[in-house]
């Protein structure tokens, strides 16, 4: 039977408003079960921890258990593939940050990453600048007049190929035009190992894990790799002191695949953003040498962008491939 122009056009705007209100009705029951946050990271380091103080946010607000699973691997695309291949309903998050940034220049075909929708910012960390105690430079003039002397010499190590230790490296000498050698640990725990006894010259490691060292003496920090200093190491200078225009930071957020409901995105970047402002949450940032990022999922789609192109440059100048 063919209906009238007018008799459709009602009826397609009757079914067009249900579906919305169904969306809506959706979200607002949203959770109704628990929640994984995928982490494509180990245990115990900064990105593990950050997710586990996600899900504790998002627990106590919505009522409902977000559980944090680790699958290391492949500089976090493991996890942001499991996330990408899961249902579009909310259920399934990942936390990742400045890792997936690069990563889309690092690895030619990881066009799965635009699959996935920024949610909220969490936390962005600086880094720092490390030394031996034993080497002979004491600032970053020094390290840099020590380095043109003696080219091919210094070994800068790092978590991996296209980890944020390695890229700040990679940025570091793009910006100095030092000859270094770039020496890949399978983690910037053995980095430091090797950086502590000796092995190897200099590190780029995040501020979390290498604050105690550096407190303890056992590793010089010459510089932190933010715009502004650390609170956790008020006493550093920052790089953009002697290398103008520097900045690098570490940075982590929530996403989820790509066509979740707006509206529970929306729900999730209320909830982040509501649990960050909480002064116990913002200490227990600040114990991880980080500040919080509060702001839409707009914004965070922003910096997601603005870093990405940022990266992708050093990637491509240094020539950086996947290991």
């Amino acid at each position: 039977m063919k209906l009238p122009r007018r008799t459709f056009l009602h009826l397609a705007a009757g079914a067009a408003a249900l579906s919305a209100m169904s969306r809506i009705a959706w979200a607002q029951a949203y959770p109704s079960r628990p929640v994984r946050i995928i982490v494509g990271f180990a245990p115990g380091g900064t990105a593990d921890i950050v997710a586990r103080l996600a899900g504790q946010i998002l627990s106590e607000r919505l009522g409902q258990p977000f559980v944090v699973e680790n699958r290391p691997g492949a500089g976090g695309t493991v996890a942001d593939q499991a996330v990408v291949s899961a249902p579009h309903d909310g259920y399934t998050l990942v936390l990742g940050g400045l890792n997936q940034a690069i990563n889309v220049t690092l690895y030619d075909k990881l066009s799965f990453i635009r699959d996935l929708a920024p949610v909220a910012g969490m936390i962005r960390t600086p880094l720092a600048m490390e030394v031996n105690p034993a080497f002979p430079a004491k600032t970053v003039p020094e390290f840099i007049a020590y380095a043109k002397a003696n080219p091919g010499k210094i070994n800068v190590a790092s978590g991996g190929n296209g980890t944020p230790s390695h890229m700040s490296g990679e940025l570091f000498k793009m910006m100095t035009g030092l000859n270094m050698v770039h020496v890949p640990y399978r983690g910037t725990a053995l980095a430091l190992t090797d950086l502590l006894g000796g092995q190897v010259q200099v590190v780029f490691d995040a501020v979390p894990s290498s604050v105690g060292h550096i407190r303890a003496n056992r590793l010089r920090a010459l510089a932190v790799t933010t715009a502004v200093r650390s609170d956790a190491l008020p006493e550093i200078p920052i790089m953009g002191d002697f290398v103008p225009g520097y900045e690098a930071s570490a940075w982590l957020g929530l996403s989820a695949p790509k066509n979740t409901p707006p509206e529970i995105i929306d729900k999730l970047n209320r909830e982040i953003n509501a649990g960050l402002a909480d002064p116990k949450i913002k200490a227990r940032l600040a114990e991880q040498g980080g500040t919080a990022i509060a702001g839409s999922a707009t914004d965070y789609r922003k910096l997601f962008a603005d870093e990405t192109e940022k990266w992708g440059k050093v990637v491509k100048f240094a020539n950086v491939k996947p290991e």
